[in-house]
């Protein structure tokens, strides 16, 4: 499922078998898998488990999951279980102490989700838009020692209308943190633009709906990036 600008009203539902759908990316190249359970960012706990497990079981490859995590024993269960990364979100601005005990624990394991909404920092599945800027949560955990910020600009994110790529270059070089970036990639031009400011601290890129619908040719975006990358 695909939403548009993170309104659960305008959602696509591209496959029912999320274990197939991870299998394809699999075939097409890819050596990681983001996924986010999206009826759990809502409800602030996990909703889509069972559809979450069988695509950890379905395929081998890397996987980071966000949606609803929201304190230790979801982070540590889902760790358990194998997921690679968890992205803490909501988590991030209401328990920055659960960002760091995490993180400290489980080192390159733990990223923060920042979703940006005109600047500011957007929680509870992006139903909230709140007063705190999106630079300013990302330097709170400059030295937590997390993995990465997934960085969302809500305003292009499933719209297919291309990415500012230059807004995200300055959001990563003003986080001083590895920024993946997500939201708004339409085709190759778009990730070829993303990949050209890898040197301001953009170190993936996220590709959800113009994978689906046709748009960006995996093979050829895989070769641009040299590997695989987010999906």
């Amino acid at each position: 499922m695909r939403l548009l600008r993170g309104e659960m009203a305008a959602a696509t539902v591209f496959n029912d078998d999320p274990a197939a759908q991870a299998r394809d990316f699999a075939e097409m190249g890819f050596s990681w898998l983001h996924v986010v359970d999206l009826d759990g960012a809502f409800a602030g706990a996990s909703v889509n488990g069972e559809a979450v497990r069988s695509i950890r079981a379905a395929v081998p490859l890397k996987m980071q999951l966000g949606g609803g995590i929201r304190d230790r024993a979801a982070v540590e269960a889902w760790l358990d279980l194998g997921i690679d990364r968890v992205v803490l979100g909501t988590a991030a601005l209401r328990d920055p102490a659960l960002v760091r005990e995490s993180a400290a624990a489980h080192p390159g394991r733990i990223v923060v989700g920042i979703d940006g909404r005109g600047g500011k920092v957007a929680v509870e599945g992006w139903a909230e838009t709140t007063e705190i800027g999106t630079v300013e949560l990302a330097r709170r955990f400059a030295d937590a020692g997390v993995a990465a910020i997934v960085y969302t600009d809500i305003a292009r994110d499933g719209a297919l209308t291309g990415v500012d790529a230059a807004a995200t270059a300055d959001f990563a070089s003003a986080a001083g943190l590895p920024v993946i970036a997500s939201g708004g990639v339409a085709d190759i031009g778009d990730i070829a633009a993303l990949k050209s400011r890898a040197g301001a601290g953009i170190a993936g890129i996220i590709c959800g709906r113009a994978l689906y619908d046709g748009r960006v040719d995996p093979r050829a975006a895989l070769a641009l990036l040299g590997g695989g990358q987010e999906c």
